[in-house]
């Protein structure tokens, strides 16, 4: 009896004892699968911020899709994030930083959460850039021919026809499938050709037809530029004169000048032409700083040369706009006081940019050239019956920046030349397209450029 009682007694231990282990077993299996839970919770709420701080970035894009330049509207606010399924499961905060001074770029930073786990946020920044009208090294709105012996470091786009013997190390579009090349483009008789074509390298660059560059919406913003340069910068009303000489100087400041008489130096393009682009004459008006004068809108002729030590835009242009044609001179060089990307030029003209013909034997300019309803071009100084003149070939045309015209723009005349420039070089200034110069036209909508956590 007594052996059944210990005996009993031992069973009871062991019971209890496989309760405990059972219960602690069960109670850790029950703890793990709840940490597990809280875990799978914790990544899904991880992933979801990622994701809802995501939305906040393409709900904002889509917003300077519609309302380019409000950059205030539910920033630095708390959005719900709705589940179509599942209704709110989350909020994201926008911050905007605005494009500076001279930019195209904003920065978009969105940080999100789960309504779940509030304390669980994930930041994204992404960057986005409206390209400017100078995002590439030749832009026309014509048919264009480029020779052979022109070398070209940039994209490349008309909106015409393009004969392309020259070597190019970008990409070459066009917006047509085939146009008729006339003599211009060297073609006798007229001919149906590829929008692009000829003898140049390279031909896996050349892609047609692509999305047309407008150019008719150049002539919006002249109206934006007067008004900058009357608020933020120099307007200049007619001369009443032949216009405006602007020095620009490697001090930092600039000269304006009053062009009071002008020698005609004749060139030839379709016959020959009076072109009274040599100053006899000039009085200065006043010196500015360049720094505190991002433009310089002339409703009038303008010749401009010189050091340009801060980013600036130079327009000349009169209203009505339908109805005037001002043009740029470029007798000597023009030229950044460093290439580190820091200084970006704009030459706008409404009509045409000429260079002129005393230029330097070693020819250089830096900077966006804007021909809105003309070219850019140098007459043929060679021609017999036009005065020839022994500067009528020169040694180096060199250009930093972007060649942009709505007409064919041409410098050389002949293969030797006769007439032009015995070594040319076309650099596209990759700064441009984002950081063009103040007030220089954009196209097109807001671009991805990076993104980052």
């Amino acid at each position: 009896m007594k052996n059944k009682t210990i005996n009993k007694g031992y069973i009871t231990i062991i019971i209890l004892i496989t309760i405990s282990i059972t219960s602690i077993i069960l109670f850790s299996f029950g703890a793990l699968v709840a940490t597990q839970y809280t875990i799978s919770q914790r990544q899904t709420a991880v992933e979801q911020s990622l994701q809802i701080a995501e939305s906040g970035l393409n709900y904002y894009r889509w917003h300077l899709a519609h309302a380019p330049n409000d950059f205030t509207s539910n920033s630095n606010q708390e959005i719900t994030f709705n589940d179509p399924q599942g209704g709110a499961i989350g909020k994201y905060n926008i911050e905007v930083i605005p494009p500076q001074s001279g930019s195209t770029i904003v920065t978009i930073r969105s940080t999100g959460w789960t309504l779940l786990h509030p304390e669980i946020t994930r930041t994204i920044t992404a960057t986005y850039g409206k390209p400017s009208m100078a995002q590439y090294a030749f832009l026309h709105n014509s048919n264009i021919w480029l020779g052979s012996g022109l070398e070209i470091f940039g994209p490349i786009h008309s909106n015409g026809g393009i004969r392309n013997d020259a070597i190019n190390h970008s990409i070459v579009t066009s917006s047509l499938d085939t146009y008729v090349c006339s003599s211009d483009n060297g073609c006798s008789p007229n001919q149906y050709k590829p929008a692009i074509w000829g003898s140049g390298s390279d031909k896996d660059l050349w892609n047609f037809p692509q999305t047309p560059v407008d150019f008719n919406a150049i002539s919006v913003n002249f109206a934006q530029m007067k008004t900058a340069a009357q608020t933020e910068g120099l307007y200049l009303n007619q001369s009443g004169s032949w216009g405006y000489h602007i020095v620009l100087l490697s001090n930092g400041n600039f000269n304006v000048y009053r062009v009071t008489n002008a020698s005609n130096q004749k060139g030839y393009d379709n016959g020959c032409q009076n072109l009274y682009q040599g100053i006899s004459n000039q009085t200065l008006i006043g010196t500015y700083p360049q720094a505190s004068k991002p433009i310089i809108f002339a409703e009038d002729t303008i010749w401009v040369d010189g050091t340009i030590t801060s980013p600036i835009e130079i327009v000349a242009a009169r209203f009505p706009i339908d109805t005037n044609d001002m043009d740029v001179w470029i007798n000597n060089n023009l030229q950044y006081s460093t290439l580190d990307g820091s200084i970006r030029a704009g030459i706008i003209a409404q009509n045409n940019i000429y260079f002129g013909r005393n230029i330097p034997n070693n020819y250089t300019i830096h900077g966006a050239l804007l021909a809105k309803n003309g070219r850019i071009m140098r007459h043929n100084y060679d021609y017999y019956y036009c005065s020839p003149s022994s500067y009528a070939v020169r040694n180096s045309l060199t250009i930093h920046g972007a060649i942009i015209s709505a007409q064919k723009s041409y410098w050389n005349w002949g293969t030797s030349p006769n007439s032009g420039f015995e070594n040319r070089n076309i650099t596209y200034d990759t700064n441009l397209k984002y950081s063009p110069p103040p007030y220089f036209p954009t196209t097109g909508e807001y671009e991805f450029i990076s993104w980052s956590e």
